[in-house]
């Protein structure tokens, strides 16, 4: 019986949101979120279930996969020059994805890049930053805090520091 009020929930929330997924999402947290983002209107534009304490600008430009940017904490996702995340890509707290840049010669010029990319598995730890066209390859870990000014194609990495570098290799991604 439980299940299927769950299920039923769920089929609610996509009505609510079209980008919906509802992998492990808390019920309580979806109706926490829809509160502030449909009826506050805090993210509203969004199209999928955003923390009411992160910041996404045009959410039109960001193509996610099974995961939901935003959904952690304090997260500022700036797509304004595009963003495609794919599949099973986790980010955590107060990251920040800033695809956009300012012109150094006048600061109310912003400068039109490639957008970022960041591939299938990879996972972006708390108050990291990802600036302007970067891609990120399969199954990349971005460590806590780090500064991301850089590709980093090969995948199964390790990256960390300001500027990031390569800590070190990984394995094969062994997850779903």
């Amino acid at each position: 019986m439980k299940k299927i009020i769950k299920n039923i929930i769920y089929k609610f929330f996509k009505l609510i949101y079209k980008g919906f997924n509802n992998e492990n999402h808390s019920i309580k947290r979806l109706f926490i979120y829809t509160f502030f983002q449909k009826i506050i209107g805090i993210n509203r534009a969004v199209s999928w279930p955003v923390h009411f304490t992160s910041q996404i600008k045009s959410p039109h430009k960001i193509k996610n996969g099974t995961k939901n940017p935003g959904y952690a904490i304090g997260c500022y996702i700036d797509a304004r020059n595009g963003i495609t995340i794919e599949d099973n890509v986790f980010i955590g707290p107060k990251v920040s994805i800033i695809s956009q840049n300012h012109s150094l010669d006048d600061y109310n010029e912003y400068i039109d890049t490639k957008p970022i990319i960041i591939r299938k598995n990879c996972l972006l730890l708390t108050n990291c930053v990802i600036l302007p066209e970067v891609e990120l390859g399969e199954h990349t870990v971005v460590a806590a805090g780090s500064v991301v000014t850089k590709s980093f194609l090969e995948g199964n990495q390790l990256i960390g520091g300001v500027p990031a570098k390569v800590i070190k290799k990984l394995g094969n991604y062994r997850g779903k």
